[in-house]
């Protein structure tokens, strides 16, 4: 993992900390699903445009 993987897991990390109940459910939801299919959490939240911060997702794809 690089610098910059590291520093958006961070951040994801604080948007689950401060997250609203409405946005809790969500992530719980997003969570439940991806574990369902095998997928990456922190993809998914990347890619979900109803949850993720759009700097967050920007930062991700700059990253790439």
């Amino acid at each position: 993992m690089n610098k910059a993987e590291r520093e958006l897991l961070d951040k994801l990390d604080e948007l689950v900390i401060n997250a609203s109940d409405d946005e809790l459910k969500k992530i719980q939801e997003l969570d439940l699903e991806t574990q369902l299919n095998g997928n990456s959490f922190y993809e998914a939240y990347l890619d979900s445009t109803a949850l993720v911060n759009q700097s967050i997702r920007k930062e991700a794809n700059d990253s790439k």
